[in-house]
């Protein structure tokens, strides 16, 4: 059984990134594996400030006391890591930028994280948009020797629920099948 922990990195709720994240939950066996969707909505992530605390911290709390501790114990058990996000000039959300760079924390050494999959919208029509989020998750994968779960980038959905009827859509699923 595989537990698969999904970065919903959109803070817009129901929106094109919440959408294509239900058609990749839609296609995951529920009966082999498990599925966490934690949401940047509600969250309080400050970013790293790089004082590197956690690393002299013998249990690597972070100096920071705000939502993040919680993500660490959510994230720890996970197989799979979806990051999910809408691009905001050329990367992931601010509010998923935050997550990501504090687990810069050494705490992350203790992950079981095998896999990863990365589902990217945007309003933009010219593809070439996602090159720097494909980039840094490529990046991602070859530094922490991660399994490439797939990748699949949305363009051209601005206004919400654009992606409704969206080929993607059945392309999650059928991602979510093969977890």
């Amino acid at each position: 059984m595989a537990k698969i922990a999904v970065l919903l990195g959109s803070p817009r709720r129901n929106g094109n990134t919440e959408i294509l994240v239900n058609a990749f939950i839609n296609g995951i066996n529920k009966q082999e594996n498990s599925v966490e969707v934690i949401s940047v909505i509600g969250k309080k992530v400050n970013g790293c400030t790089g004082c590197d605390f956690c690393y002299r911290d013998d249990s690597h709390n972070c100096v920071q006391k705000d939502d993040m501790q919680e993500i660490y114990e959510r994230l720890a058990d996970a197989d799979v890591f979806v990051i999910a996000t809408p691009v905001y000039f050329y990367g992931v959300s601010s509010q998923l930028k935050c997550m990501i760079d504090r687990l810069h924390n050494p705490i992350r050494n203790t992950f079981k994280v095998k896999k990863l999959v990365l589902l990217a919208v945007c309003a933009d029509e010219i593809p070439s948009v996602f090159d720097s989020l494909i980039t840094m998750y490529h990046s991602v994968l070859s530094y922490f020797s991660l399994e490439n779960g797939g990748v699949i980038t949305v363009p051209g959905v601005a206004g919400k629920g654009d992606i409704l009827g969206h080929a993607a859509l059945l392309e999650a699923r059928k991602l979510g099948e093969k977890i």
